[in-house]
């Protein structure tokens, strides 16, 4: 079984090998700053996507999307909030996608990408 950080990491993999087959660029993963983390930051066509990704064993209970609440979200617009301003990307689309994978004791991956999970709030600032 593996820890839980090898598990992130493991999911981390999975998930941006899902993304570039599905056509996403990814542009960074683990992108940090005082706010927070970002998993992965993806470009799909003209879209900017950040995406938190969630690993679990089907052992866990609840679904592992359900780890992602209202103070992780917050935590994830403030990320991405700085991230636009740094960029200079505040006027460009962009959306908070999350990406559910069990790892199944056989080895088989459950992957569901679940767009648009959430939204930054009309007037947020970090």
């Amino acid at each position: 079984m593996l820890s839980k950080i090898e598990l992130g990491k493991s999911g981390e993999e999975i998930a941006v090998a899902f993304l570039k087959r599905k056509g996403c660029r990814i542009i960074a993963q683990n992108y940090k700053c005082l706010f927070g983390e970002i998993d992965i930051i993806a470009r799909f066509r003209k879209t900017l996507i950040f995406a938190e990704v969630k690993t679990r064993h089907p052992s866990h209970f609840g679904l592992p999307q359900e780890a992602v609440d209202k103070r992780k979200q917050r935590q994830i617009a403030r990320t991405a909030l700085y991230y636009l301003t740094a960029q200079q990307l505040l006027k460009s689309p962009a959306r908070f996608d999350v990406l559910s994978i069990l790892i199944n004791p056989d080895g088989l991956k459950e992957i569901e990408w679940l767009k648009d999970a959430f939204s930054l709030p009309e007037r947020y600032s970090y």
